[in-house]
């Protein structure tokens, strides 16, 4: 299986995938589109990997590179049928390419929080098998307000109403975090929004505090990472590969 991840900023990887796709044989193309790399031709690639970042997807005069990043994502999705997994940036980068609206959240969701599984959630494929509701790691200040047609809800939180989304069967959005590795809230604490948003959320002293949650839970998240991972790959396995 030939796999493209697009990256926003480098600490923000596929994280404890990458234990899994390497026990599974698998390798993947990362292209950091912040540092200019450009985009791929995307026909030999089976899955699109999205991973969050520091921008909105609305700042396209900013970073101009958003533009046919969300082109890109609309043909592999839409036209290619193609499946995709966006977390965070990832999420609302979907849901905006696919016809779905993002803007500032009402409330920003920063540090360990609770996500429920919606009535299609239940029955969904990638949602078998984890806690209801489900502790993630959320940090984010903007949302997807409306979701793409042709989609599907399937988390939400109390301030946040699409925690989840799946567009046709092949593609999936999830706005928290579950990659999350050891290393995570350090080295996110580096990019300087990231750290600002945390001290205005949790207070001075935040990024120490948030880090010994994570360790805490980490055994949980990546407990939690290995079952959502396996569903998609389940998910993977009903589809042809191509064969470009």
């Amino acid at each position: 299986m030939r796999i493209v991840v697009f990256q926003h900023a480098d600490v923000e990887h596929p994280g404890v995938f990458r234990d899994f796709l390497k026990e599974d044989g698998f390798t993947y193309q990362a292209v950091e589109l912040d540092e200019g790399e450009p985009i791929p031709d995307l026909d030999p690639f089976d899955l699109m990997i999205v991973m969050g970042g520091p921008q909105d997807v609305w700042e396209e005069d900013t970073y101009p590179w958003l533009k046919p990043e969300k082109a890109a994502i609309r043909k592999f999705v839409a036209d290619m049928r193609r499946p995709y997994l966006g977390i965070c940036l990832g999420h609302q980068l979907l849901a905006s390419a696919l016809g779905g609206t993002v803007g500032p959240a009402a409330t920003p969701e920063i540090g360990i929080l609770n996500i429920a599984r919606t009535g299609e959630g239940h029955d969904d494929p990638l949602m078998q098998g984890v806690a209801n509701p489900m502790q993630v790691l959320q940090w984010h200040g903007a949302e997807v307000t409306a979701a793409p047609p042709q989609s599907s809800i399937l988390a939400s939180s109390d301030a946040c109403g699409v925690q989840a989304l799946r567009y046709g069967d092949h593609a999936y959005g999830i706005q928290f975090h579950v990659e999350i590795t050891n290393d995570t809230v350090g080295e996110w604490a580096e990019i300087p929004a990231y750290a600002a948003s945390l001290e205005k959320a949790l207070g001075p002293g935040a990024v120490n505090r948030l880090a010994s949650e994570v360790e805490t839970l980490l055994p949980v998240f990546n407990r939690d990472a290995r079952t959502l991972y396996d569903n998609f790959k389940a998910v993977l396995a009903r589809r042809p590969v191509s064969t470009a």
